[in-house]
């Protein structure tokens, strides 16, 4: 059922709620909290659980890894590629270790899955480049100081 009510001049032509839109903005314009970051000098903060920048545990100068292929499996974007190969030793290790970062969604998936905690990401965010990456062993052995 179809109820009509009677609109006043002010309903019917949204008057009071434009203006009621307009004093909140000129509120916040004039009495809000300055939200800008003045980027090189002030850096933003993060949580601990911000998943950033990847990189390669090292213990004793040798990688943490074992190349035990879990992390490309779990990888929803596909975007790491290893080849394993062993040492004298008969342990695996990654000869080839890419990760493309382009096509990486940074869902932390591959650092769950590491039963050797090797990969991790850590909380960098500064990773803009004017080339395609793509992240090599040698770079990601490399470790980052703000972990």
């Amino acid at each position: 059922m179809l109820i009509k009510r009677e609109q006043g001049f002010l309903q019917r032509f949204y008057l009071l709620e434009i203006f009621t839109g307009l004093v909140i903005t000129t509120k916040n314009w004039f009495f809000g909290k300055n939200i800008t970051y003045q980027y090189p000098e002030e850096r933003r903060s993060y949580s601990a659980r911000y998943r950033g920048q990847h990189y390669i545990k090292v213990v004793n100068g040798v990688e943490n890894c074992t190349a035990c292929m879990l992390c490309p499996t779990v990888c929803p974007a596909d975007c790491i590629h290893i080849e394993a190969g062993e040492r004298n030793d008969k342990e695996k290790y990654p000869v080839k270790f890419e990760i493309d970062i382009l096509r990486c969604c940074f869902c932390g998936f591959c650092e769950e899955a590491c039963p050797k905690d090797a990969i991790k990401l850590s909380n960098i965010y500064e990773m803009a480049d004017y080339e395609r990456r793509v992240y090599d062993k040698d770079f990601l052995l490399i470790q980052r100081a703000k972990k």
